[in-house]
């Protein structure tokens, strides 16, 4: 942090010489698994609590006073920054809010209380912390083997810089500024994905209801559509139970199973499983072919994490496990990516889980239901327009996506930008040359760190001494 060039009034300090007398830096208490009393009236501030910058309130553990007493723990007061010894990330810090009960934090926590007439505010303190600058002395004055974590001690004593008492004010209440206008793009952003899953659904609606191609079917004059039961234009072939002390890392054949069937796409990186081609070559009737659909059959009943389908798009070795069912569209009847779109939509899935049998969390759809269900089935003209059509609105969704993605991930990035010119003083280079007599003399930082000092200094009064004023 030496490549620093600090503005006029600011110097280095360290959290050990910025708070006041009246401060308090400190570790978490020690407080194990059977100190915690479901009952108690103490709540026990964690991890899973301290955000980047803000306080979750995700935790719901307790202790009792009586315990909290026993093992001489430290209330949280109002206003303490809170900072993480632990990932992820290292270092985050928050302030602690009102909670309107009384409350301790566990060990792998920092307390910093600035106290009364101290160097440095909470508010700037908790951003220091999380600037780039701070987080990357940080990460590097961090240890362990299995997971990084900062101690305590070495907390205390990074350098950092430290503006004049009443800038420190304003670069907080610019950064709350900023900061809050960036959290609305973040918010607005996350809003647009499932915006976008919306759409998608309401054109695969629009797809397999004809409204898609309405016009389009009054133009050409094609045949009216008719509804079709599965068994009548595909056949169905349950995958086969492999036995699982016959799967390798590697292999020629992979084994298809339910984590590979996403809703639109085969994920083959996902617990992936192979066969040898001597044992493949016995199952070779379970291999899909191009143009084949394939559905998980078996998942979370609540979650109703299944009944995802996929199209094979490439000629690659696969064969399917059990739970997974082979869908072979009759290609004279329905092509394969009309039918990916009919089985994706919410008019089939409702169908779908009707058919859902099994125990309180595993649900289960059988071969025989799935082949009863039906689609409507328009022309093999028209089955060709509206794929065309669901492919074009598609890709321009996936472009929306993208440049979202890329926006949150500079918007992201933009927080640290900011914090960094905080660190730096461009934020208030101008409220500076507007203010030289609040940044020098008295006002200095360096004149807020000898006054702490000296009191810090000051010789502690015997009872004999206290007892004479």
């Amino acid at each position: 942090m030496s490549s620093v060039v600090l503005p006029e009034g600011w110097v280095f300090s360290t959290l050990e010489q910025s708070i006041s007398k009246s401060g308090l830096i400190s570790d978490g208490d020690w407080i194990e698994t059977k100190d915690q009393d479901t009952t108690g009236s103490v709540r026990l501030i964690q991890l899973a609590d301290i955000g980047d910058g803000d306080f979750r309130d995700k935790s719901a553990r307790f202790m009792t006073p009586e315990k909290a007493k026993l093992l001489n723990c430290t209330y949280l007061q109002s206003g303490d920054v809170l900072v993480a010894r632990m990932p992820d990330p290292l270092g985050r810090a928050c302030i602690f809010p009102e909670i309107n009960q009384n409350a301790v934090t566990v060990v792998d926590i920092c307390l910093v209380r600035t106290g009364k007439k101290s160097a440095i505010t909470n508010q700037l303190l908790k951003y220091w912390i999380n600037s780039p600058e701070m987080r990357g002395e940080i990460e590097a004055n961090a240890s362990g083997t299995t997971r990084q974590r900062i101690t305590r001690k070495k907390l205390e004593v990074i350098n950092f810089p430290l503006p004049p008492l009443a800038e420190q004010k304003v670069i907080a209440e610019k950064l709350d500024e900023l900061l809050a206008q960036v959290d609305i793009l973040k918010t607005r952003l996350t809003t647009i994905p499932t915006l976008l899953k919306r759409f998608r659904q309401s054109v695969l609606a629009a797809a397999v209801s004809g409204k898609l191609t309405e016009e389009w079917n009054a133009l050409y004059s094609c045949s009216p559509w008719k509804t079709a039961i599965l068994e009548d234009i595909v056949l169905f072939q349950n995958g086969f139970a492999f036995e699982s002390g016959w799967f390798q890392k590697s292999g020629d054949f992979q084994i298809i199973k339910l984590a590979n069937v996403k809703e639109g796409y085969l994920k083959l990186e996902a617990a992936p499983a192979f066969l040898p081609a001597l044992i493949a070559k016995e199952h070779i009737r379970f291999r899909p072919k191009i143009g084949d659909i394939l559905i998980s059959m078996t998942g979370t009943r609540y979650k109703k994490d299944y009944g995802y389908v996929c199209k094979i798009n490439e000629d690659i070795d696969l064969l399917v496990n059990q739970r997974v069912g082979r869908i072979m569209p009759l290609t004279e009847k329905v092509l394969p990516d009309y039918l990916l779109l009919s089985l994706r939509s919410d008019s089939f899935k409702t169908q779908f889980f009707k058919g859902e049998t099994g125990g309180v969390n595993q649900g289960n759809v059988g071969s025989k239901h799935i082949l009863g269900c039906s689609i409507f089935l328009p022309s093999l003209e028209e089955q060709t327009e509206i794929v065309r059509r669901v492919e074009q609105l598609f890709a321009f969704a996936d472009q929306i996506e993208q440049q979202v993605k890329n926006a949150q991930s500079r918007v992201n990035n933009l927080t640290q930008s900011i914090l960094a010119k905080a660190f730096r003083g461009e934020l208030t280079a101008d409220w500076r040359a507007a203010n030289p007599d609040l940044i020098t003399g008295e006002n200095s930082a360096q004149a807020l760190l000898a006054k702490i000092k000296a009191e810090r200094d000051k010789p502690k009064k015997t009872p004999k001494q206290q007892a004479m004023f």
